[in-house]
């Protein structure tokens, strides 16, 4: 049984084109700034820095606390 290997010709390029910058940019800003936000809520939300009153986010992220090495008690 014959294998044949498709070779590039000058219309088809041997390496994809790169993706640009200009197209990363915006999801690479807005996933950093959501993995502040989480960062945030699972580090920090308590005490005197708390947007929520109450323990509820507390206690909904207590265990992913523990999990990252955040200590809270």
């Amino acid at each position: 049984m014959a294998q044949t290997v498709a070779q590039p010709t000058a219309d088809t390029p041997a390496v994809p084109a790169a993706l640009p910058l200009r197209a990363i940019a915006p999801w690479a800003v807005f996933f950093g700034v959501l993995m502040l936000v989480l960062l945030y809520f699972v580090g920090a939300e308590q005490g005197a820095t708390s947007v929520f009153n109450g323990t509820d986010v507390h206690e909904w992220l207590h265990d992913g606390r523990h999990l990252l090495g955040f200590p809270c008690h």
